[in-house]
C-alpha cells in the first residue's frame, strides 16, 4: 500500500447533521423527497435488501423500489409493504426500473454470479448517484475503475480486496488507506470499522466516534447502504449524504445498545434512525 501524508482527521458532529434536517414543508408530498433503487437479494440473501430498502424509507425517501430475484421480491413484500420490489432478469428490465430514481445502492445480497454482474454493470451505467457495497465491491476488485458519482462503503476485508493487500496492513494505517482507495476508485470513500473514516478526496478525513461493538453484527452494512441512498435520494450530495449517513447509522445503533450491545440486531436500528431524523 502507498504512503500517504497523515492528514486532520474532522470528528462528525450532530449538530452539523441536523442543519440538514429541517423540517419538511407541509404542503410536501411523496416526490419532493427523491426515490431510492436497492439493487441486490439474490437467492438466499433476501434479507441484505429488505434491510437496506427499510433503512432508505426511514430516513425519510420518499420512495424506495428494489430490483432483486422473484422469490425475493416476494419476500420483500411481504415485510415492507411499502417498498416496490420488482423481478429483474437483464440489463433491460433494470433499465426500466432506474427510470424515475434519484439514487442507487448496489450490492446487499448481489452475490457474485453472472446475474449479479449484470445488475452491477447496468447499475454502474447509469448516470444517477451510486452507493457501492458488499458484493459489488468484490465485482469492483475484480475489474477496478474509478467514478466520481459513488460513494464506496468497504469493511476492512472489502478494502484489502479492493487495494489488493491484507487486512493487517489496511489496518496499521487506516487513515492512508482511505486516502488511496479514493486515489484509486475516486468518489467518496467510507472505511467501516471502529471509528469509521470518510474521505472525498479533499481534507480533512471525517471520523466517526459513535458505535459500539453490538453494531458489530450481520446486516449492518445492509443498513448502512441504504441510509446513504436514501439520503442521496433526497438530494444530498455524496459526501454530505455519507457523513450524515455514517453518523445517523452509528447513533441508532447506540441508542439501540443501551438495552445491551449483545444480541443487537440491525433491524433494531430502525426506529432510532426514524427518531434521529427527526430531532430538528
Amino acid at each position: 500500500m502507498s504512503t500517504f501524508k497523515q492528514i486532520e482527521l474532522e470528528p462528525l458532529l450532530f449538530a452539523d447533521i441536523k442543519k440538514n434536517l429541517q423540517p419538511r414543508d407541509k404542503a410536501a408530498h411523496k416526490g419532493d423527497f427523491g426515490h431510492a433503487l436497492l439493487v441486490g437479494g439474490n437467492t438466499g440473501f433476501s434479507g441484505a435488501i429488505c434491510l437496506a430498502s427499510e433503512a432508505a424509507l426511514r430516513v425519510g425517501s420518499g420512495l424506495v423500489s428494489v430490483a432483486t430475484r422473484n422469490e425475493s421480491a416476494a419476500i420483500v413484500t411481504m415485510k415492507r409493504s411499502e417498498v416496490m420490489a420488482r423481478e429483474v432478469r437483464n440489463r433491460a428490465d433494470v433499465i426500466k426500473l432506474v427510470k424515475g430514481c434519484n439514487a442507487v445502492g448496489v450490492g446487499p445480497g448481489l452475490g457474485q454470479e453472472a446475474w449479479s454482474n449484470v445488475l452491477f454493470e447496468t447499475a454502474l451505467e447509469t448516470n444517477l448517484a451510486l452507493v457501492v457495497d458488499a458484493d459489488a465491491l468484490n465485482l469492483l476488485s475484480k475489474q477496478p475503475r474509478k467514478s466520481e458519482r459513488w460513494v464506496l462503503t468497504p469493511h476492512v476485508g472489502e478494502a484489502s480486496r479492493l487495494l489488493n493487500c491484507s487486512v493487517s496492513d489496511i489496518q496499521k494505517n487506516r487513515v492512508a488507506a482511505v486516502q488511496e482507495l479514493q486515489h484509486e476508485y475516486g468518489g467518496v470513500i467510507v472505511l467501516k470499522g471502529a471509528g469509521s473514516l470518510i474521505f472525498g478526496g479533499v481534507e480533512p478525513v471525517s471520523l466517526c466516534a459513535a458505535g459500539n461493538p453490538g453494531i458489530a453484527s450481520g446486516g449492518m452494512g445492509d443498513v448502512l447502504t441504504g441510509v446513504i441512498v436514501g439520503l442521496m435520494a433526497q438530494g444530498h450530495g455524496l459526501l454530505n449524504a455519507a457523513k450524515m449517513g455514517v453518523l445517523l447509522h452509528a447513533m441508532a445503533g447506540d441508542r439501540a445498545a443501551q438495552q445491551g450491545e449483545r444480541g443487537l440486531l440491525a433491524s433494531d436500528l430502525m426506529p432510532h434512525l426514524r427518531e434521529l431524523v427527526n430531532e430538528h
